[in-house]
């Protein structure tokens, strides 16, 4: 069994506490649910059994806060887990509202990969994908987004002009340019097309 080395109260609201178990934070917890259950520091507990304590007390207001974050932009599965994860829920919490999320039709990795990739401008593909894992989106999400993308030639093509306007069409600035295009995310094809230079050049 774990100890509970100390239960302090929360700075940002005064109706909660942290709850610490061999010296590291555990998770947090009401008040009304800390004295419910006599909890206080030196006392022996089983992990599960707080976890079932947050699960009964705070998975509504866990599925409220969610729904509150969501409601500014999409987010993905990661970014609510997360979310929950720094307000301390623990990962019973975490399935609950992620659960109940998902079957109101709340989070969607797929919706939210379209939408972010019709937001994307002067980016390549790869570059796109590499945002999308950062972001937490599932692989399945991701891969399907974008098979049904094609990659832009004329977009490329925008962003070639950018990067060489106000310099001299010298071969070297061409494949600096073609380089910028890769690094944008573009493939080495489609930044080739898009600076009109050939390997032979």
């Amino acid at each position: 069994m774990s100890e509970i080395t100390s239960i302090e109260p929360q700075k940002r609201d005064k109706n909660r506490c942290n709850v610490y178990i061999d010296g590291r934070f555990y998770c947090g917890l009401t008040l009304q649910a800390a004295v419910k259950y006599h909890l206080k520091a030196g006392m022996h507990v089983d992990k599960p059994f707080l976890d079932e304590i947050q699960l009964e007390t705070d998975k509504n207001t866990a599925l409220d806060k969610a729904l509150t974050h969501i409601s500014a932009s999409m987010k993905t599965e990661k970014q609510i887990r997360n979310f929950l994860e720094k307000k301390g829920y623990t990962a019973p919490v975490c399935e609950y509202v992620l659960e109940r999320m998902n079957y109101y039709g709340f989070t969607d990795d797929y919706a939210y990969c379209k939408a972010y990739i019709s937001g994307c401008c002067g980016r390549g593909k790869r570059l796109i994908e590499a945002d999308l894992v950062k972001r937490g989106a599932s692989r399945s999400a991701i891969d399907k987004a974008l098979s049904e993308v094609e990659e832009s030639g004329e977009e490329a093509r925008a962003v070639a002009e950018k990067y060489l306007r106000g310099k001299e069409r010298t071969r070297e600035n061409l494949y600096k340019a073609v380089k910028y295009l890769v690094s944008r995310g573009f493939s080495y094809d489609t930044a080739k097309d898009a600076v009109n230079v050939s390997d032979d050049d």
